[in-house]
């Protein structure tokens, strides 16, 4: 008989409960977080495993890889799907969650997710690891901006070399100040220097990668954006076709339709975040700064003149999740006419 295994993991245990073909609890443990752990439980001779689900999650991705390789027919399940599921309980333990989890996948109720290979998740660790450290400078730019203006001290526009140059300037006759603005300062300096250096290791990866290169070719999308792309769709065959990847970044209109009611809504948001966010800037920058006219260009144009700018950003970031899986998959790059593309 077919048995069904359901693990609901934290960061130290792990609740497992497995069921048989007709949903009777056969087995259930709490062992540790750790492969070793879950692989002598899964491993047992008395089972015959057709699913094993897990939630996706801050381990997932590591148990997942392992219990893969034991040749365990492990699925990593949606979260949003799952708590929508889970929620109908009355009462929420990890040993219930363990139990629902094992009868979706007896039932099949399940929506599986991606697990990014190695080298993918290594990408993405390096572009999160930049945002954040960006993010921090710019919180402490804006924080000696705001407060030197308290006293009347306005730094203006300054770009980023010379920010701390101009702040020293105007504390310079201002030791009280300049003695509480000074860590500030080193602390960003830091910061400025270990963004330049993550960044020029991501310019070596880009320059070295032959999908980005050609990512590239799209008017608007840079390094980051291209990178960021490769690294979050990792596997373009698994998508069934091209117009399935904006979907699946959360840039196609959501829907809510039951009986006499039907309408669409905003963007869903649903998918990965980052890669929406530069999505939208590189349709914005094609839009605003990019001076070479395309039949691309033109498309979103169009839109912009009869429904406005923002929503022609949003579709023509839709686009270009398209473009890029089909360039992706294709081998080619971007073409700046129609003419070209009909040929």
């Amino acid at each position: 008989m077919d048995h069904f295994a359901g693990l609901d993991v934290s960061v130290k245990e792990t609740s497992l409960c497995v069921v048989d073909g007709t949903g009777r609890i056969v087995r259930e443990v709490k062992v540790a977080s750790e492969p070793e752990a879950l692989l002598a439980v899964l491993k047992g001779p008395a089972y015959r495993f057709k699913r094993i689900g897990l939630e996706a999650g801050p381990l997932s991705q590591w148990l997942y890889s392992v219990l893969a390789e034991a040749e365990l027919p492990v699925v990593c399940v949606e979260t949003r799907h799952m708590q929508a599921v889970l929620k109908a309980q009355i009462n929420k333990t990890d040993r219930n969650d363990a139990r629902g989890i094992a009868q979706m996948m007896r039932a099949g109720l399940y929506r599986p997710v991606h697990v990014k290979t190695l080298r993918s998740q290594k990408l993405r660790m390096l572009l999160t690891h930049r945002q954040l450290l960006l993010s921090k400078a710019i919180a402490i730019e804006n924080d000696l901006r705001g407060t030197l203006r308290n006293f009347g001290l306005k730094v203006g526009m300054v770009g980023t070399v010379k920010f701390e140059t101009r702040i020293r300037e105007l504390v310079e006759n201002l030791p009280d100040l300049a003695v509480l603005v000074e860590p500030l300062l080193v602390v960003r300096r830091v910061l400025r220097q270990q963004i330049g250096l993550l960044h020029r290791h991501l310019l070596t990866i880009v320059r070295d990668d032959d999908v980005c290169r050609r990512l590239m070719t799209v008017p608007g999308v840079g390094p980051v954006v291209a990178l960021t792309y490769r690294a979050t769709v990792d596997v373009p065959a698994r998508f069934k076709n091209s117009k399935a990847v904006g979907a699946s970044f959360g840039l196609t209109p959501s829907k809510y339709q039951s009986g006499e009611i039907d309408r669409g809504g905003r963007i869903s948001r649903c998918g990965d975040e980052m890669t929406r966010v530069m999505l939208y800037e590189a349709a914005q920058v094609m839009l605003t700064r990019t001076n070479k006219w395309s039949w691309l260009k033109a498309w979103a144009m169009r839109i912009a003149r009869h429904r406005g700018m923002k929503k022609a950003i949003v579709a023509l970031a839709r686009r270009l999740a398209v473009i890029l899986h089909r360039i992706w998959l294709d081998g080619t790059v971007f073409r700046w006419t129609r003419e070209v593309v009909a040929a």
